[in-house]
């Protein structure tokens, strides 16, 4: 056992995320930069603890208190990029979010052409937590692949594949039915790694022509329509992510994306 003395506070990485600033690796991006300063003093190095009597500031902008942990459901519709900025000047997510919400990210993502439920959270460690393989949770998919495929196609994915020296890890499918000229799957996975689903079905000599998310864990895409977020209750917060608090509950609202707003992101 160490007899190093714990130095008090938390990991300012950690303060950073907590405030809704960035995901903890991108606030340590932050630090790295030199954009980041401790009682008047720049910091290179997220390896230093603080605590609530030190003064953080970002951009010279002083850190504000942060609120409680809030997570909200966001039905993606096809066409946005899950990223604050997009080097091709393609809207994203946070152009299309209620003028209402605060400074967002979100948990994963889904590509241009892909829809369906993404989860969103103003809270950093919320982000890292169920983004990392380890928590486990399942995410499924309704997956419309062009072709007349039997179930023996899908032993490949339900095995586990190897596409590119990077490997899959084995995927539930189920073959639901044939549509005219294509074929509707359920597809369930627990990594989330980039394009994993259309690289797989890719890789098995077919092509996804629609892929929907309908679940991340428990959470489910359920009757939310294109565009609209839904703040998750209280109850269902504690429940789920443990968490001793939340705001009260916001209804159902659909995206205006009226013009350029404040990023709900800054990295």
């Amino acid at each position: 056992m160490s007899d190093k003395p714990t130095q008090p506070g938390d990991r300012i990485a950690k303060v950073l995320a907590r405030a809704g600033l960035a995901s903890r690796r991108e606030a340590e991006r932050m630090i790295e930069a030199g954009r980041v300063t401790v009682n008047g003093r720049k910091i290179d190095s997220p390896a230093l603890n603080v605590t609530a009597k030190d003064r953080i500031a970002v951009d010279g902008t002083p850190l504000a208190e942060p609120e409680p942990e809030r997570m909200w459901l966001y039905h993606k519709p096809t066409g946005l990029v899950t990223t604050t900025n997009d080097e091709k000047g393609r809207k994203t997510i946070f152009d299309e979010l209620p003028d209402d919400m605060p400074r967002v990210m979100s948990i994963g993502r889904l590509d241009l052409n892909s829809e369906g439920l993404l989860l969103l959270t103003n809270d950093g460690g919320i982000k890292r937590k169920l983004e990392l393989p380890s928590t486990g949770w399942l995410r499924k998919y309704r997956v419309r692949i062009n072709g007349r495929p039997s179930d023996e196609d899908f032993a490949p994915l339900r095995a586990g594949l190897l596409i590119e020296g990077e490997r899959f890890q084995p995927m539930q499918v189920t073959l639901d039915r044939q549509q005219g000229a294509n074929a509707w799957l359920t597809i369930a996975i627990r990594e989330g790694r980039n394009r994993e689903i259309r690289r797989a079905i890719a890789d098995i000599g077919l092509t996804v022509n629609r892929l929907i998310r309908v679940s991340y864990g428990p959470f489910q895409l359920g009757t939310l329509k294109p565009g609209e977020v839904q703040e998750l209750k209280r109850r269902v917060l504690r429940e789920q992510l443990g968490l001793e608090s939340a705001p009260p509950v916001g209804t159902a609202r659909r995206s205006r994306g009226r013009g350029k707003k404040t990023p709900h992101r800054k990295t």
